[in-house]
């Protein structure tokens, strides 16, 4: 019997489904060994009857954590789908600010009418089985994920850093081009696709374990970066998993 998957989305830009669909189109065999059952961007139908739920987008507000947790309660499997699900994403650049000035930035005199609170990532609510990291995830990381599950394996994610894929590329270090790069501290697994095409990793696959921030700021600041750049590199991706670092909690 086929293995019944919904796909879901909190947060998000949605990006990370698009590359899904992508993925099914390039991979029309996968479709014969799964079975969707719920998958908004792609399909008006629509169970809650499924083993498998992989879920796009962070959390931002209190009412969507009863829906993550009645997923959490029917998946026999839960993935994090992207950067969103897996760190908070972009959406919680927010974090390091007064939570009521944002809502004001954003909503101006009707902020009161939006429910929201500080962005966190799933595993910040329920517990996650797997990620698939990424803003957008990688197609072929999506499709090697479905096969290791099919295989009752559960997807792995490379805990060393990217720098490790772009000397496997032969890429010249972007510090060596006199640019500046985030692969020291972050997890490698798509292949080094900034650096292969000259633009810098800004970090969205995450930290990797027990990562050197000291050493990496130092070295941005090295190549002319004010604290206030830095703070600014690092906050794009990784602001949730840095404040936990650090010891904040969101304002």
């Amino acid at each position: 019997m086929k293995p019944k998957v919904a796909f879901f989305e909190f947060t998000s830009c949605e990006g990370c489904q698009l590359t899904v669909l992508d993925t099914l189109q390039r991979h029309p065999e996968l479709l014969e060994v799964i079975e969707i059952v719920q998958f908004r961007e792609a399909m008006s139908e629509r169970s809650d009857d499924y083993q498998i739920a992989f879920i796009e987008g962070s959390c931002t507000r209190a009412s969507d954590e009863e829906k993550i947790r009645e997923i959490r309660t029917q998946a026999q499997i839960v993935i994090a789908v992207g950067a969103c699900a897996h760190l908070g994403g972009i959406n919680a650049i927010r974090n390091r600010m007064p939570l009521e000035n944002v809502r004001e930035y954003v909503y101006g005199e009707k902020k009161d009418w939006f429910e929201t609170y500080p962005a966190r990532p799933l595993s910040a609510v329920i517990k996650v089985d797997a990620v698939i990291p990424g803003c957008p995830i990688d197609r072929d990381e999506f499709a090697m994920a479905v096969t290791h599950l099919l295989q009752g394996r559960m997807p792995a994610i490379p805990d060393y850093p990217l720098c490790i894929e772009c000397k496997l590329t032969e890429n010249v270090c972007m510090f060596l081009r006199g640019q500046t790069c985030l692969g020291p501290i972050t997890r490698a697994g798509c292949d080094a696709i900034c650096p292969s095409c000259g633009q810098g990793c800004e970090g969205c696959r995450g930290l990797i374990p027990s990562p050197n921030l000291g050493a990496i700021k130092d070295a941005l600041r090295e190549r002319g970066m004010t604290e206030e750049q830095i703070d600014a590199r690092l906050s794009l991706f990784l602001t949730y998993q840095t404040m936990q670092m650090e010891g904040v909690t969101p304002a």
